[in-house]
């Protein structure tokens, strides 16, 4: 791993930024009603530093794992920052687990301690996954009429910790439990080096000052705004907003008024859905080539959407759209793809502004190096690299060739100019009863680049051709209970299975669509924490209705 200066280690930097500013705000956190609370640097070392004295006095065994249940909030970056302080080693779930899994990542990670934070779920499900025993205390956030010790309580009644605790490079941060989409999570365990050495990189690639704003609202128990919310403002300084709730999403976005944005391809197609609806696509193209409204129109509909000052937007998580990525560049808004795992604390590719090409991620980061190994998979050296599975050594070993490159599980390849082209997962490939092997994700890639679908599921193993499960997006599902609209759309849909099949191998072509009666959700278990499709699970549901749907002879089915 490449050294660090002890000095842009993340806690080092944060006692730098409470020296030098402490009074500017750092944290602004929506309480409801339109109303925020604003913390500064100060205030937030004041409280991390009183729960650290609280971690402190429960004599844990140092790197005890300390473990936060809550959607994005003020406080779960105060906890992450009293837990190592206090020389321990934070696990973050997902607000959006079931029972079990919950369950599961308690008991593997040997957590010591809950915090629980904002959360819709808790009497409904997530608190049936703690065990009665596990000690927890509650975000002021946190659900109503919790029977544990509140946070505002604990802090209260403790003095803040003396000086400036700080944490090595190599001693253990976080854990990271994977989302899952292949069985059940592991425990990616990063050090301060490992999470601190990408964060000084990103600053430095977008030149990340003070003066920026985040909206922090991906999940912080991912690592993609674990990075770029909380690492990254810890290194630079920068203040950071939160939403308030789904429905409040569009406001929160105008309160921030973010300079850094990052999104996954779904929240992008909303938000151009969103515009379709107050101007009509071929309206708002027209407006766009007058030479005196373009300007306006432009500027208008950025401002709408809180956008207006960005000066960096990425997209992640998933491949976004040509045509998407094209239709927010004519807004004045360059879409940025990256690409990473919570393996490498997703210090791997990034699209540079002026170099990006359809279907192709990016460069790497400087200090990443990556290859195409002899099977086609893509291996990656980074000084994000994690330390390993926690508890999981046999799945460390299988994730590292034996010279120390990262696999990453995906299919790729690489143009002349080092930019990464993504051609699918190295565990989904499947041969049809005809023994050639397809590749799912190029084909969904293919069929996604249509606006109207928000989702696809190839699949067809052993079956005489491939097929496609779509999830539409919004503006044709609220129509096709319409029989003529449905028509409508068949047709459409029948347009695009042959404009597909027109792109890909003889072998890979699609013998049906099939549309989807209800949606994917996170909570049905079809879609991970981050919104990717679980393969295993959407297949052993539709499995069974395969043999009539190849019978059928339909092109387009309404399942």
């Amino acid at each position: 791993m490449a050294s660090i200066a002890t000095d842009d280690l993340l806690l080092q930097r944060f006692h730098k930024h409470v020296r030098e500013r402490g009074d500017a705000p750092y944290l602004i956190q929506p309480i409801g009603g339109g109303e925020v609370t604003t913390y500064t640097w100060s205030q937030v070392a004041d409280q991390a530093k009183r729960m650290a004295r609280h971690l402190g006095s429960l004599e844990l065994p140092p790197g005890s794992k300390i473990a936060m249940l809550s959607k994005n909030c003020a406080h779960f970056f105060m906890a992450e920052l009293a837990i190592w302080m206090s020389g321990h080693t934070s696990v973050a779930l997902y607000p959006t687990l079931n029972r079990d899994t919950v369950s599961y990542i308690l008991e593997h990670s040997e957590a010591k301690l809950l915090f629980v934070g904002k959360l819709d779920t808790w009497e409904s499900e997530l608190r049936h996954g703690v065990p009665d025993a596990l000690p927890c205390i509650a975000f002021p956030l946190a659900p109503k009429g919790l029977d544990m010790p509140t946070w505002d309580a604990v802090v209260a009644e403790l003095e803040p910790v003396d000086g400036e605790p700080v944490r090595d490079p190599d001693d253990e941060s976080l854990i990271i439990y994977t989302s899952g989409s292949t069985g059940q999570p592991k425990g990616v365990l990063h050090t301060f080096g490992t999470i601190s050495t990408p964060t000084v990189s990103l600053a430095k690639t977008l030149g990340a000052t003070p003066d920026d704003r985040i909206l922090s609202y991906l999940p912080l128990a991912h690592t993609m705004d674990r990075w770029l919310s909380l690492c990254l403002s810890l290194n630079a300084g920068f203040q950071i907003f939160f939403a308030e709730s789904l429905d409040t999403f569009v406001e929160d976005l105008k309160r921030a008024r973010p300079t850094l944005f990052v999104s996954v391809p779904r929240l992008w197609l909303k938000f151009q859905l969103g515009v379709f609806k107050k101007m009509p696509p071929k309206r708002l193209e027209f407006l766009k080539k007058v030479p005196v409204l373009s300007g306006i129109v432009k500027k208008k509909i950025l401002g709408n959407l809180g956008l207006d000052n960005v000066r960096f937007a990425g997209s992640g998580s998933a491949p976004i759209p040509a045509e998407l990525i094209t239709w927010y560049r004519e807004l004045g808004l360059e879409l940025l793809e990256g690409y990473g795992m919570s393996e490498n604390f997703n210090f791997s590719h990034l699209t540079r502004p002026g170099q990006g090409r359809p279907g192709y991620i990016g460069h790497t980061h400087p200090g990443v190096e990556c290859k195409i190994s002899d099977e086609g998979e893509i291996l990656i050296q980074s000084p994000g690299n994690m330390k390993g599975y926690f508890k999981n050594p046999e799945a460390t070993a299988a994730t590292f060739t034996d010279d120390g490159w990262l696999r990453t599980g995906d299919r790729g390849a690489i143009d002349e100019t080092g930019r990464l082209r993504i051609t699918g997962r190295v565990k989904e490939l499947f041969k049809t009863s005809k023994g050639k092997y397809v590749a799912p994700a190029p084909i969904e890639n293919h069929i996604n680049n249509d606006t109207h679908i928000e989702l696809s599921l190839v699949s067809g193993s052993g079956m005489p051709s491939t097929h496609a499960i779509l999830q539409l997006a919004e503006d044709w599902v609220a129509k096709v209970s319409d029989p003529s609209v449905r028509a409508q759309v068949t047709s459409a849909l029948e347009a695009l299975l042959d404009d597909v099949n027109s792109k890909v191998e003889h072998h890979e072509r699609l013998g049906f669509f099939v549309v989807a009666s209800a949606p994917w959700t996170i909570e049905a278990n079809h879609l991970t924490p981050t919104q990717k499709i679980k393969r295993n699970v959407l297949e052993a549901q539709y499995q069974p209705k395969w043999e009539d749907w190849y019978a059928s002879g339909t092109k387009v089915i309404w399942e």
